[in-house]
């Protein structure tokens, strides 16, 4: 979900980071650990990219969360880690419809564009869609796939992503940006206004 890279690289691709940007290190494989209050496992993949799985319960119904995330302008609010801002370019939330958007700072010193495809929509319960960042730099062209599993629990929504083929040069700050975006999430669905 962001785009920082690990320190131990000596250059971080232009698309990966902003300037003087440093990612945590690598996160340990295969073993659950904590991100604020989601829980993140991080998996290598044969082709050298990464399979993240996240959890966290956010204290809002599923159908709340599901509008969330297709939904441009939620979409736009709560999706980019912090210190960054995004544009949604254009979301057809239906099977075979596509989505395309781009995280910039606000200065706009650094900006990274990406979409996909809708591949499956189950109301209330699931998302499937591909990712692809848009980049010159072969290290960031892997096709990644994103499943969203929505489950109602007593304390509101369990909500899983499985990301794969999350690119080497973002792999190690991806849980971090995801952790940081799950919080912007509960901010903005766990609210009951009046209205």
């Amino acid at each position: 979900m962001t785009t920082k890279q690990d320190p131990k690289t000596t250059q971080v691709p232009k698309d990966a980071a902003p300037a003087g940007a440093q990612a945590p290190p690598m996160p340990p494989l295969g073993k659950p650990f904590q991100v604020g209050l989601t829980t993140a496992t991080v998996s290598e993949n044969a082709n050298k990219t990464v399979t993240l799985r996240l959890k966290r319960v956010i204290k809002a119904p599923p159908a709340k969360i599901y509008n969330a995330f297709l939904d441009p302008d939620a979409l736009a609010a709560w999706l980019p880690p912090h210190g960054m801002v995004a544009r949604t370019h254009s979301l057809d939330a239906k099977v075979g419809g596509k989505f395309r958007m781009s995280f910039y700072t606000i200065t706009k010193s650094w900006s990274n564009t990406f979409g996909g495809t809708y591949l499956e929509l189950v109301p209330n319960q699931r998302i499937v869609h591909t990712d692809e960042f848009e980049s010159d730099d072969p290290s960031m062209k892997s096709p990644m796939r994103v499943t969203i599993t929505l489950t109602p629990v007593a304390e509101g929504t369990l909500v899983e992503v499985v990301q794969e083929g999350i690119p080497a040069p973002v792999a190690s700050g991806s849980p971090y940006g995801w952790s940081q975006s799950f919080e912007k999430l509960a901010q903005l669905v766990e609210p009951e206004l009046p209205f």
